[in-house]
């Protein structure tokens, strides 16, 4: 998670930030990415106000992460039929252990301040104040780490119950036996699914990069936010509706569309209708999830026992698209806003202040996953049937 997030935000040009502040932020990086909690700091003495606030998951950095610490995990059971839960138990506790001495590391080392220049803010009459009072506001960043430790925690356990269900070889207690057919199939499917999406971002990615130049500011994005963009694009392609603005300097790290829908004083509607109206080619994202889905749902019909019936794989295939979107609505919000007011000038929500939000609307995303799971998962789980299925012995001919 370090290596991404450093190679990240180097081709983002934080390591030119003053103070030797990278290391830190790095640090701020990977605590944010395990869903840990960053407080923003403004002081600009009392002659003046400020205000910040930022809530982002770099989803490239957690993704990196997720997939190191579940192989990690499944090593040692590799080859196994079934494990006791106590011996689960067991291998979680070791690597909790370490996980939360490295994530309290991390949070103590993630703290900055940072010195501002009031005339780098574009403002003449700002600048002579600043001069004439002494006034040099000040930013900086400091962990919360209880909340962090908590949260980190948490991730860590979702990923190493995720990588028990995902993986078809790691060994499951007893009682839970019965539930591997119809959790684990799903649950394989969809994680492939968000791969997929992830992959075809990247591939997308270097091509922008190779031929329309902007080289470092593409592969940062890769590096930090791709899965951000290429999930987000999943759900907008369901149909889904995200409700969001940018105002001021703020930019999104995303394609210049999505920013001609969302720069403006109120907020705006980011679905497919406000993001065809600037760009037609945005209807290609229903075929590519039409296609995606269909595919996801036959690997996840393959991967099921013959006997399970089509109906059956159309509620799994709907319920695990569902719980699958559900994730990307919670992770993917993002928030950002700043402001700051000196002797009355300036307004900590106007010219010398920027906001930027993303926020889905929750319960129709889910509803429209429902509806794509239950099609894909009835078309994609027929054609399965004339093939055989992962574990099932051929009939014997006899001769």
């Amino acid at each position: 998670m370090g290596v991404v997030a450093t190679l990240g935000l180097w081709a983002a040009g934080a390591a030119d930030l003053p103070d030797n502040a990278f290391p830190r932020v790095v640090a701020a990086t990977v605590v944010t990415a395990v869903g840990g909690t960053i407080e923003l700091s403004g002081n600009a003495g009392g002659l003046a106000e400020s205000d910040a606030g930022l809530t982002v998951i770099p989803l490239s950095v957690t993704l990196a992460g997720a997939l190191v610490l579940a192989a990690g995990f499944l090593r040692p059971l590799r080859h196994r039929a079934v494990a006791g839960a106590g011996e689960l138990a067991g291998w979680a506790v070791r690597i909790a252990a370490l996980w939360l001495v490295a994530l309290l590391a991390l949070a103590l080392a993630a703290s900055q301040t940072f010195s501002l220049s009031l005339r780098d803010l574009g403002e003449d009459a700002l600048g002579d104040l600043g001069d004439l009072f002494g006034i040099s506001p000040e930013v900086g960043f400091t962990t919360h780490i209880p909340a962090t430790l908590f949260f980190g925690l948490l991730w860590l356990a979702g990923v190493l119950v995720l990588a028990l269900l995902v993986s078809r070889g790691a060994p499951l207690p007893g009682r839970l036996l019965r539930f591997q057919e119809s959790v684990r199939p799903a649950a394989y499917a969809m994680v492939a699914l968000l791969l997929a999406y992830v992959v075809l971002g990247v591939v997308i990615g270097l091509v922008v990069a190779a031929t329309r130049g902007h080289a470092a500011e593409t592969f940062a994005v890769i590096l930090l936010g791709l899965p951000n963009l290429a999930w987000l694009a999943l759900t907008i392609g369901l149909g889904a509706t995200w409700n969001g603005r940018v105002d001021g300097p703020f930019g999104l790290p995303m394609p210049q569309v999505l920013d001609e829908v969302l720069r403006g004083r109120e907020a705006a509607e980011l679905n497919l209708g406000t993001l065809a109206e600037h760009d037609g080619r945005v209807w290609w994202l229903v075929a590519v999830d039409a296609v995606l889905l269909l595919a996801a749902a036959f690997v996840m019909a393959r991967r099921s026992p013959a006997r399970i019936r089509a109906w059956q794989h159309s509620v799994h295939m709907a319920v695990a698209l569902a719980l699958t979107v559900l994730m990307i609505c919670l992770v993917g919000r993002t928030s950002a806003h700043y402001g700051l007011s000196v002797l009355g000038i300036g307004d900590l929500g106007g010219d010398l202040g920027g906001e930027l939000f993303l926020r889905p609307e929750v319960w129709g995303a889910i509803g429209l996953a429902l509806l794509w799971g239950l099609v894909t998962g009835l078309l994609g789980g027929l054609p399965a049937k004339r093939v055989r299925h992962r574990g099932e012995v051929p009939p014997r001919v006899e001769g």
